[in-house]
Order: C-alpha cells, then structure tokens, then sequence
C-alpha cells in the first residue's frame, strides 16, 4: 500500500482515479481548488479527505509523509488556455512545478504527472513515439511541454518523476466534460439528436478512456523505480487513433441520428497521431476499453441521469463557461484564484 495525493481528485479524471486507487488497496489523500464543485453528473463517489487549495498556493508540510503525488490539477483545455496565456504557463507550468518542489522538499519519492498528447500538436502522418519532436500549438501543449522540462531537471535519486502523455479522454464520469470531441458528439447527439461537428472532421487524435488513464497511472506507481524514473510513456492504444469523423459515424450509428457541421467548422491545425508501443511494452499496459463501449456508457448515463441541453452546454459541464460563471459571480480573479471556495453550480 501507498499513500497518495492526487491533486484535482474532484475533477473529470479525478473522480474516477481517486476511487481507482483505493480500490487497489492505496491510501489516497485529494488536493483540489474546487472550481467544480456542484457541478455534478449523477452521484458522488465517497471522496474521503480532499484538502481545498489552489495547487500555487501548496506547502512542503501538505505533502509530508505521501509516497507518491498524481499532479491532474490543471486548466484543462486549449479554450481556457487560450484565455490568458501567461495565466495558464502560471498554473499549468509553474503551479506543477511549485507542486514539485514542495513534495521533493517533503521527500517525496514518485511523482506522476498528467501531461497530454497535445505537446505533438501538428504532428503529420507519422505516428509519434516519445522521443518525437515537441510541436504544441495552443499555450496548453506548450504549458505541458514546459512542466515535463523543468519536472525533468528536478529529477534525482530521491525525486522520480514520470510524464503520462494522455490521448483525449472521454467516458463518463461524476464530473462530466462536454468539451472533449467523444462526450461532446454523444451529449449533442442525446440532447439534440444530431452529431454535430465543429471541424471539418479531418483531423487524427488518440483517444483513451479515463478509467483507463487510472489504469495507466495504477501500472507507473507499481512499476520499479528505474523503468518509470524520468521517463515519458503516451497513454492509449493504437487501434483508437483515428479522424474525428470516424468517432462522428460511431456516435451516429449507436445513436441513430445524422452527422451535421458547425456553422464555420473548418480544418483543424491540432492534427497528430501517436504509437503507444512503449507504455505497452515496459508497464504492461492493455486498455480496457473502446471507443464505441465509451459512447454507449455515456448514453447509458445521459438517459438515466437526464441530461438536459442546458446543462449540456452550460457551466456544469463546459469549463470554459464554469470559468466565466465563476468571474462573473465575482468570485474567482483574473489569474483564476477562486476567493471563495466550495461554489455551488448557480
């Protein structure tokens, strides 16, 4: 058994993680800013303890006495990022850095942190392993390239690091996202009864379910330290790396509703496609899960639970618009502090 601090555990993959962990027979401690408090799909899970703090604001003496931090916490998404961008290399950056440093200065031994397969941004044909070239292009792929730089020069023979290089996630969760290309296609086909595309449907992404990405982590923290000390392993599997139109013609076949476009919808620079071989062959890693078993989860859920559009596409469920529910509410600044924590969905 380990004791763990996840932070952002009230989050989409948080959630699922946290609950993960302990399953396997961890102790997990959360650390979460609760920005998304309230914004719930269905019932909780039993978060245990989850301390309430901004990740920039964390001390050594927080993180005493964990063997290992799960860093999520983070703006999640290129829309927020793109908000303020010095904002995002702030938290995204420099508050998991901060983070770093606190837990090295505890003595901390592992460290997993949750990067993201939109470093490769503009990638090509070629599916990319990780010693590939860096090509992000939105400020949240270069926030992600700049954490795993500096988590990297802090490595040492008592501080271990490793980067998880998520593909989009999508699956259900208590904390549902919209904005992510697998649960948007099924939520607007659902709510809507279309499968509506905001691009051209030409774009490649990897894609993996978050309990999946659980699953990944679970495999690095019980891994010997010197196959996962400083190491970069992409998280997802080969045969779910395909054109956004492809996952639009699964959701549209489970659903029964027609593919339409966006008004605007065009080409996407985002466009890259990713080999999963290593995290497969050095930690053993097989996905339990598809793309069509995640569109029909999600379904399940939304009939079940009641999704309405208004939620949908509203605040509970779009980061961006709870981030602008939140400032307008006057209670988070413009360097996205929330002054009042335990915010209710208005």
């Amino acid at each position: 058994m380990m004791r763990i601090l996840v932070t952002g555990d009230r989050g989409y993959i948080g959630t699922v993680l946290a609950p993960f962990l302990r399953r396997a027979g961890h102790e997990v401690v959360g650390l979460d800013a609760g920005w998304y408090d309230g914004c719930d799909f269905g019932s909780m899970p039993d978060v245990g303890t989850s301390l309430t703090a901004d990740v920039r604001d964390v001390t050594p003496g927080m993180l005493e006495g964990f063997d290992a931090v799960i860093h999520l916490a983070a703006i999640s998404n290129d829309p927020i990022g793109h908000l303020d961008p010095g904002v995002t290399f702030g938290i995204n950056t420099e508050g998991t850095l901060h983070v770093a440093r606190a837990a090295k200065a505890a003595g901390v031994g592992r460290f997993v942190f949750a990067s993201s397969c939109s470093l490769y941004g503009s990638g090509g044909s070629v599916a990319l392993a990780e010693d590939a070239a860096f090509q992000p292009v939105t400020p949240y792929g270069e926030s992600k390239v700049r954490a795993e730089q500096g988590l990297s020069a802090l490595a040492d023979d008592d501080f271990s690091p490793t980067y998880m290089r998520n593909a989009t996630a999508y699956g259900s969760s208590p904390r549902l996202r919209a904005d992510i290309v697998v649960n948007n296609l099924t939520g607007t086909a659902f709510c809507r009864g279309e499968v509506r595309l905001q691009s051209d449907g030409s774009p490649w992404r990897p894609l993996v379910h978050i309990e999946d990405i659980s699953r990944a982590v679970l495999a690095a923290l019980q891994a010997p330290r010197e196959k996962v000390h400083d190491e970069a392993f992409n998280v997802g599997v080969d045969r779910d790396v395909v054109q956004v139109r492809d996952i639009a013609n699964q959701v549209s076949a489970i659903m029964g509703c027609g593919v339409t476009f966006a008004e605007g919808a065009g080409a996407d620079v985002r466009d890259y496609r990713v080999d999963f071989s290593k995290i497969h062959d050095v930690l053993d890693f097989d996905p339990q899960w598809s793309i069509d078993k995640g569109i029909r989860e999600l379904a399940t859920d939304m009939s079940q639970r009641g999704l309405s559009v208004e939620d949908f596409e509203g605040p509970r469920f779009v980061r961006l618009e709870r981030v602008r529910q939140l400032m307008e509410l006057g209670v988070m600044s413009p360097d996205l502090h929330l002054d009042t924590v335990g915010v209710s969905h208005a």
